[in-house]
């Protein structure tokens, strides 16, 4: 990362990261697709209404995972391998608190925070069931976050990819044989996305148990150092922050996609998952971003970061235009795949025009956002996150939407507040790099003359 060419290792290092995010997200769309193939649009709403609640309470400890990541990056670029395998021992120790912490969370407020975004009476009993076994598995979904963040640090992207793909493989197996075989319905969609998540993070402990040197754990050395700690919570907690805040804004409209029923949030969810699958790929460079730049910042190589910043934002962006040309073209097929309700259909499309066809544009801000954390900028980004979007859909939701209430006018809000922030996160990532440029320039500068005030008194002593 610190050497050579960058626009090969970027791919390689973002294609099996996008792969895994894609698959990650096509074993949760598995969850949809049965339960709306299988049995009915309650069933399937009530596994499309919890998305966003998940989001908001795991957002923090998965921000924090990237803490862990930028550290491990910054370390490897400073040279300083003889900390390393501490952060890693404080990140799988911090993982495992985190995941506790989240179960205990979600099984308490499963019920009152449905009850709170409105979910319909016909949806929430299957909701509640959904979201509580879910978060039984939430331990072991910290631990692969983590453990990746700790391989990716490293420069090791596949084997997380390798882990997910084995436990995607086993989330749809599990998913046929309990909703078809056992009759189990949202309970067996559940309970088959939980005994996957025990598999991919169990593979990942593994795959960090078998390495050597600095990066290999060792279960008897877990214990949280307050050096790391603080590290991974000054990058991780604005990330966190940041993704919390977009939760709830994202928790505000879906409990205005509830007052439309059952066969809208449906609807509104196929299509979300879609457009999941455009985000992943753009995430996979921004994540990407965040590793490569952290390492080269490390070093104090910024004409490197900004080499690597645009290579991201132009191999991203063209990849996720044709990703989304792609979509739209066979969006009736792709649909038909979670549902043939065409009142359900009829929701999906909606969002498919208004939504899918601008996505690109939230793909600029969220790789510009990885680039600046890679800068040990982690605030920024969230700041930015926070008013030009998260305010911004609040805002909208609040005043805008009431106007015209129709879903479209509804979603709308995406593009508006994608654009938003987009122009406020580029323009600001450019004036910080400007200005670490100029340091960098400076520094050089001292130490051409350092050296030339060396090399000057040499001749003279020889003399």
């Amino acid at each position: 990362m610190l050497h050579g060419p960058l626009a090969g290792k970027i791919f390689m290092f973002a294609l099996p990261l996008a792969l895994s995010s894609m698959l990650q997200q096509l074993f949760n769309a598995a969850d949809l697709a049965v339960v709306g193939r299988f049995t009915n649009p309650q069933a399937m709403a009530a596994v499309g209404s919890n998305s966003s609640m998940i989001s908001l309470l795991v957002s923090l400890f998965v921000g924090m995972s990237v803490g862990a990541n930028v550290v491990i990056g910054n370390l490897m670029g400073q040279g300083r391998r003889d900390k390393i395998s501490d952060a890693v021992h404080t990140a799988v120790a911090l993982s495992l608190v985190s995941g506790v912490i989240l179960m205990v969370t979600g099984l308490i407020v499963a019920q009152p925070a449905l009850r709170i975004m409105g979910a319909p009476e016909d949806v929430i009993r299957l909701a509640t069931l959904y979201l509580r076994i879910y978060f039984c598995g939430m331990p072991m979904i910290t631990v692969y976050n983590f453990a990746s963040a700790i391989l990716r640090g490293k420069g090791d992207s596949r084997r997380p990819f390798l882990a997910l793909v084995s436990a995607g493989i086993l989330n749809i197996l599990l998913n046929l044989f309990f909703v078809i075989v056992c009759g189990m319905s949202v309970a067996g969609v559940a309970l088959a996305t939980v005994l996957s998540n025990c598999l991919s993070g169990g593979l990942t402990l593994w795959f960090l148990m078998r390495e050597e040197g600095e990066f290999h754990l060792d279960l008897r050395r877990l214990r949280i150092r307050r050096e790391h700690l603080i590290g991974i919570l000054r990058i991780g907690i604005p990330a966190g922050v940041q993704g919390m805040v977009f939760s709830i804004s994202n928790v505000v409209i879906q409990s205005a996609i509830n007052s439309f029923g059952a066969a809208c949030i449906a609807g509104m969810t196929a299509a979300q998952n879609i457009d999941y699958i455009s985000y992943c790929l753009m995430n996979a460079f921004a994540q990407t971003c965040v590793t490569f730049t952290a390492q080269n910042y490390g070093a104090c190589q910024i004409r490197r970061c900004r080499k690597v910043w645009s290579i991201s934002m132009i191999m991203g962006l063209g990849l996720d235009i044709v990703l989304l040309a792609l979509m739209i073209i066979f969006r009736g097929p792709i649909v038909g795949m979670f549902t043939t309700d065409p009142e359900v259909t009829r929701f999906a499309m909606i969002r498919i025009r208004y939504v899918i066809t601008l996505h690109f544009i939230c793909g600029s801000y969220e790789i510009t956002g990885g680039a600046l954390r890679g800068m040990n900028r982690s605030t920024v980004p969230a700041v930015i996150s926070l008013l030009g979007t998260c305010l911004v859909r609040l805002i909208y939701v609040m005043w805008i939407f009431p106007l015209h209430r129709t879903p479209a006018m509804l979603i709308l809000v995406y593009p508006i507040t994608w654009t938003i922030t987009t122009t406020a996160m580029n323009a600001v990532y450019l004036r910080i790099l400007g200005k670490e440029l100029q340091k960098e320039k400076q520094h050089t500068e001292e130490l051409s003359a350092i050296s030339s005030a060396a090399a000057h008194g040499h001749a003279a002593a020889g003399a």
